[in-house]
């Protein structure tokens, strides 16, 4: 298996809010990727005790326990049981009511020697190529189709967007929202190489359309997670308009890039 694993701070004078890993079962066969965006927290507070990096460490560690150890949960249950576990581990000092309390999106895949699982929630990516080369992202759109004007006020996106019937929802502390994810699977065979990245490394395609999601992934596949995350770095610091801040508020994010070969399904 070839892995390749990028994770870099939008502003090294704070911490990376987001978690990635890649994990192997005991036995050696299959494995699995998770990638979580930590949600940027108001100057107004959470109602939470916690920071973001230590929602993201522990709702990434419960993730990638139960992705290695339960094959046969889904990762729907996977990522409920994982939300409540992590709930748990505050919810007797925190408001885990509060709209902005921690909270992250979520990139999960899983593989054994037959199938490709996966879901992702919120506005992270999840690229799978095929041994012929077609690249096909799986997305949960919802935060991207929203009107612009109705993300402005911070306030009224807490009030009716967020975690809301009609809005978008991410990994707070409600393990009812795993059923909201975009979930499924295809056959290993069809399968020969994933990638799964935070939206601060999917603004080269999604903001300021350097390539589609086919040349993102031949960045990633031939450069390395590195120059894709560099190329990023280099365009934001050129850009004199807004676009790079429409979406998350910020001119430079904390980006993350996770690409896996995961090697012939008759090796796994």
């Amino acid at each position: 298996m070839r892995t390749d694993l990028v994770s870099e701070p939008g502003d090294p004078a704070r911490p990376n809010e987001d978690f990635a890993g890649v994990g192997l079962p005991a036995s050696g066969q299959g494995g699995c990727v998770i990638v979580l965006d930590g949600v940027t927290p108001p100057s107004d507070g959470t109602g939470c005790l916690h920071s973001v990096p230590w929602f993201t460490a522990r709702l990434g560690g419960a993730l990638t326990e139960l992705t290695l150890s339960a094959p046969d949960l889904t990762l729907e249950e996977i990522l409920s049981r994982a939300i409540g576990r992590t709930a748990a581990a505050h919810a007797g000092t925190c408001d885990l009511s509060h709209p902005r309390t921690p909270q992250s999106t979520v990139v999960l895949a899983r593989w054994s020697a037959g199938t490709v699982e996966y879901l992702v929630l919120s506005d992270s990516a999840l690229l799978l190529r095929s041994p012929g080369g077609t690249v096909t992202p799986v997305l949960d759109d919802r935060l991207a189709r929203l009107p612009r004007a109705a993300l402005v006020d911070a306030a009224r996106v807490d009030a009716g967007l967020r975690n809301k019937e009609g809005g978008f929802f991410t990994a707070a502390a409600d393990p009812s929202v795993a059923a909201r994810a975009v979930t499924g699977s295809v056959p290993r065979r069809e399968v020969s190489a994933l990638a799964a990245l935070t939206d601060g490394a999917t603004r080269w395609t999604e903001t300021f359309r350097e390539g589609d999601w086919t040349a993102l992934f031949d960045v990633v596949a031939k450069e390395g997670a590195g120059a894709l995350v560099q190329r990023v770095r280099e365009l934001e610091a050129a850009d004199r308009t807004e676009r790079s801040r429409l979406r998350s508020g910020k001119r430079h994010d904390d980006a993350t890039v996770v690409y896996v070969e995961p090697g012939r399904a008759a090796a796994l």
